[in-house]
């Protein structure tokens, strides 16, 4: 029997290898006749296409190629970025993979240079002469919706993609209209930067005598961007694609959407029958990777004369940048506005939002992708709504918290939370932080005249795993929510196991084989995990969203299942027993009570492939597969607590302690989801103190280098302080309901809560994150102190 089984802290297998170099990314692979793509991108935000000219690049030596939307167009292709989700009433723009007409944003390419050598592809780009008349440019959603706006594209009136709602509104006007008390929250999600480590790249190969193109490239989601070459952008049937993701360095949802530079390179090499690269600079990768977050929302809630909510009203209008990304619909709709009501029975809730597009690049799926969002509105409003009522925010959260006994839990926005224990993680939190001592040094400081002290609170909730296939489907989902787990045990007794949970950096390898290990009682070692590779993987929609051992692990669970039921069958036949009798335990098969009789998994896997006394009828082989479809989300849920200390002179906060008791179901590995926990906080108070992807008026990234953007350094955090509660997931069979990204959800709002907590005093109500030191100490300087 392994050792390996759920909770215990294994070292990620993946991890020697990538720490001494020896990772294979897509930028490290060559092939023979290797050439070398670059796009030709626009410095506009919004401008008319007058002419290309690119005589000067071709005449340079080595140059091979200079592309356009033309020829394109001329070859026959689709060659469109398609929409994953669709809304009612959306307006879909066609979103080409070179401009043609207009160029949309700084940084939309509109040719193509194909050379011998990376760098001479880069100095010929620079020959390529765009003559382009300006236009001009809108940033921001509100404006954009203007009568007198720029208009960037004819299909979409006022700029206006689509305007959507859910809830019910009637509901909450009688809740206004009944309430005692009512708090208004204007608030921006400001925009961030997904940074992985790894930039973007494809290297694709194809070969015109089996009609097949290998395309290597850095993506969350190999199968998807399989289907989506196939049917929107080059028109080869799917069978005749293969997809490989080699070591992904990151992706924070960046890496799933479909882009228009890995079809181009796939394309080029179908012109040039030559394989080719492309891989974006980390300058490109500012102004061509999706961005998240981006809201403007306003929001009003309801309540009685205790503090209880009644009613929540929202308005949020979604910078959806210049084109529609594959899934950055889905985003803020129905994963923002579903979850809304957070953690608290609040009896009817209504929420609006209204997509635009404007001159920046398009936003799109980002770590938590609609949850942060929503966390950061319905906790900032709570906060304030204590404030108001003269309560504590423990108390005002406790007061209108979902009780532990109404799970499974309907929503008034058409969500049902599956499990929770809401009071339980705050009680805890409170408990490792010793809440009425942190009042205390806080009390103390005011009266002595000490740098404030902040104490924030989160009490979050997310959905994982989107699911079932039917629901989103019936939603506007242009893609399943299921995935594949196949199980194949060797006659020798090793397995291998084939996922469609394509890690980035995640830990499947090491999670999967846990799985795998404990269910089947094969040592890891004896276990390889296999993903990321269209060509050996049947099918499998991806990593994102938290999904990966809520859904990719539970097929896992079940394909194990059917190894253990197909074995017991062909024990029950060796042992001349009864199928019933015999039992599965410790990675043997036995009658129940005749130990001394066991057979190994090894054993009946080797009867299985030689296939000599088989039952009649019975396939050789021991090998499953199970395409699994859950029947609901997984709601994990938690409480974050921060403490934050600002200097009044300088404007500068310091995070002084960060405590976090987070509950995502049953723990595989605890020193993965210890990890992913740290990783995500440190995001989320990146937003919330540090990130801001700021455009000009003319549509120019401000904060478009690592000189200008600035992201959380070790030395800014605390050491976090981790602690969990346990409540099972009921519908999955692992008892797990996701981690990767409630760090992130949860953290941006605990920190913005400490900061403006400490800065009641001064009389300050409200700011925008991120905090920078100017902006406070401007808030300061205004206050009343």
């Amino acid at each position: 029997m392994s050792a390996s089984v759920f909770g215990t802290a294994v070292k990620r297998r993946e991890d020697p290898a990538l720490i001494r170099g020896k990772g294979r990314y897509t930028d490290d692979l060559k092939l023979p006749g290797l050439l070398h793509a670059v796009m030709v991108r626009t410095p506009y935000a919004h401008a008319r296409i007058k002419g290309i000219d690119s005589d000067a690049a071709l005449k340079m030596k080595g140059v091979v190629a200079v592309y356009t939307a033309r020829d394109l167009e001329e070859s026959g292709i689709p060659g469109v970025v398609p929409v994953g989700w669709l809304l009612p009433g959306l307006k879909m723009p066609p979103h080409r993979l070179l401009a043609s007409d207009k160029v949309r944003y700084a940084g939309d390419a509109v040719a193509v240079v194909v050379a011998e050598d990376s760098y001479l592809a880069h100095d010929a780009a620079e020959q390529v002469d765009v003559d382009c008349e300006m236009l001009p440019a809108v940033t921001e959603p509100r404006q954009a919706m203007a009568e007198d706006a720029p208009q960037l594209h004819e299909e979409a009136e006022r700029n206006i993609a689509f305007d959507w709602e859910l809830g019910d509104s009637q509901a909450v006007e009688r809740a206004f209209a009944q309430a005692d008390q009512r708090v208004e929250l204007e608030l921006r999600n400001n925009r961030l930067v997904a940074f992985a480590v790894e930039p973007r790249s494809a290297l694709a190969n194809y070969d015109a005598s089996q009609q097949k193109l290998t395309l290597y490239m850095t993506t969350q989601n190999p199968h998807v961007h399989r289907l989506l070459i196939s049917m929107a952008s080059l028109g080869l049937p799917e069978h005749k694609i293969r997809v490989v993701a080699p070591e992904v360095g990151g992706g924070f949802g960046s890496k799933i959407p479909h882009y228009p530079e890995e079809a181009l390179a796939a394309w080029c090499s179908m012109q040039l029958e030559r394989p080719v690269k492309w891989t974006a600079t980390r300058s490109e990768s500012f102004l061509t990777d999706t961005q998240g977050r981006d809201h403007h929302s306003s929001a009003q809630a309801a309540l009685d004369s205790q503090g209880r909510l009644l009613g929540l009203r929202v308005k949020t209008y979604a910078n959806l940048g210049a084109y529609l990304s594959t899934f950055s619909t889905a985003v803020p709709t129905y994963m923002y506005g579903s979850l809304l009501n957070g953690a608290y029975a609040v009896p009817a809730v209504h929420c609006n939002v209204v997509g635009v597009f404007t001159n920046t690049v398009p936003v799109d799926a980002y770590r938590g992708a609609g949850r942060p969002e929503a966390t950061l509105l319905i906790e900032r409003l709570m906060d304030l709504c204590a404030r108001q009522c003269g309560l504590d925010p423990v108390q005002a959260r406790r007061r209108n918290f979902i009780p532990a006994d109404r799970f499974p839990y309907a929503t008034p926005l058409n969500m049902e939370y599956d499990s929770g224990n809401y009071q339980a993680s705050l009680q805890r939190v409170l408990e490792m932080g010793d809440y009425p001592k942190l009042r205390e040094e806080q009390q103390r400081r005011r009266q002595e005249g000490g740098k404030p002290l902040g104490i924030g609170l989160s009490t979050y909730i997310e959905a994982c795993g989107l699911a079932p296939s039917a629901l989103v489907g019936s939603l506007g989902a242009q893609a399943g929510q299921w995935e594949s787990g196949e199980i194949r045990v060797h006659p020798s007794g090793s397995v291998t196991v084939y996922t469609g949970s394509s890690s980035h950096g995640q830990g499947h390898e090491t999670t999967f084989a846990q799985i795998v290990a404990q269910r089947l009682g094969v040592e890891m070692s004896q276990i390889e995990v296999v993903h990321g590779d269209t060509d050996k993987v049947p099918f499998g929609w991806g990593t994102y969203g938290s999904r990966s051992a809520a859904v990719g692990g539970s097929a896992l669970a079940a394909s194990s299942q059917k190894i253990i039921e197909k074995g017991r069958r062909i024990a029950a036949h060796l042992l001349e027993a009864a199928v019933e009798d015999v039992e599965f335990r410790d990675g043997s098969f036995m009658v129940r009570g005749s130990p001394d009789q066991a057979q190994p998994l090894a054993a009946i896997a080797g009867a299985a492939h030689m296939a000599h006394n088989l039952p009649d009828g019975m396939e050789p082989g021991l090998r499953a597969t199970t395409f699994y479809d859950p029947k609901n989300f997984t709601f994990p849920f938690g409480a974050h607590l921060a403490v934050v200390e600002i200097d009044p002179d300088t404007g500068q906060t310091q995070v002084l302690r960060y405590l976090a008791v987070d509950d995502v179901g049953e723990v595989i590995n605890p020193l993965i989801v210890d990890g992913q926990l740290h990783g995500g906080i440190a995001q989320g108070i990146g937003q919330a103190l540090f990130e801001d992807a700021v455009y000009d008026q003319g549509g120019q990234l401000l904060t478009a280098s690592l000189l200008d953007y600035a992201l959380p350094r070790s030395h800014q955090l605390p050491n976090f302080e981790l602690d969990r509660t346990t409540t099972v997931c009921p519908h999955n069979p692992l008892g797990v309901k996701g981690v990767g990204e409630a760090g992130t959800i949860a953290s941006t709002a605990a920190v913005a809560n400490a900061v403006m907590d400490a800065l009641q005093p001064y009389g300050v109500r409200h700011l925008d994150t991120p905090f920078t030191p100017e902006k406070i100490w401007n808030a300061i300087q205004r206050g009343e102190k």
